[in-house]
């Protein structure tokens, strides 16, 4: 399946596990540090309700594209309710914005990763698209996620994903676990290491920190 309809059925999958949220959960925190529920659904609408003019001057005056997406992120939660948010990724899931330099990998990556965030601190999931994850995982893992993996985090490791019955990655060290958790920790989600196992844990751990 093209990567660009894995986005859309991930985005209206995502959109439908979303309205079954109760109000008080949206302000719930995110895996996301210092993200409620509701600012990670807002991030999620950002390449259709902020122009690419303003996302630039965003992240220059905030210093870094962390600290731009953030002050992005927070001041469209303001601007869209959550019933809005998810109405955005319903609306818009076949959306093609991809980041400059990336293809669509990135946002699918994206709407996987901070589904994770929102649902798994609620005890929640959507139920995974194995196809999807497959190509989340492989793009990830291989050394070329620029903005998502810093360089060098998976190097000597094989991400063996036990959901998929796939391995990513030819090194010594095993690290196994579904493959949404090792998107997850990959992209630095270190909450997420309680889900894997293997030989490889401790050194992907050792290096969540990396920039």
């Amino acid at each position: 399946m093209d990567t660009f309809d894995l986005i859309a059925r991930s985005r209206l999958a995502l959109a439908d596990e979303l309205d079954r949220l109760a109000p008080e959960d949206w302000s719930h925190p995110s895996l996301c540090a210092g993200w409620t529920v509701h600012v990670v659904a807002a991030h999620l609408n950002i390449p259709w309700s902020v122009s690419t003019p303003a996302l630039i001057t965003a992240v220059l005056r905030s210093g870094g594209l962390d600290r731009g997406m953030h002050r992005l992120s927070c001041t469209l939660a303001e601007r869209l309710d959550p019933g809005q948010c998810v109405a955005g990724l319903r609306d818009h899931a076949s959306h093609r914005f991809t980041p400059p330099g990336s293809g669509p990998e990135a946002p699918l990556s994206d709407v996987l990763v901070h589904g994770n965030d929102m649902l798994y601190p609620l005890g929640r999931m959507v139920e995974p698209d194995h196809e999807a994850l497959i190509t989340a995982l492989g793009w990830l893992s291989a050394g070329r996620a620029r903005g998502f993996v810093p360089r060098g985090r998976a190097e000597g490791l094989t991400l063996r994903a036990t959901d998929l019955d796939q391995t990513f990655g030819s090194g010594d060290r095993v690290v196994s676990g579904p493959a949404l958790a090792l998107c997850s920790v990959l992209t630095g989600r270190t909450s997420m290491i309680e889900e894997l196992s293997g030989p490889g844990v401790g050194v992907l751990a050792s290096r969540l920190d990396r920039r």
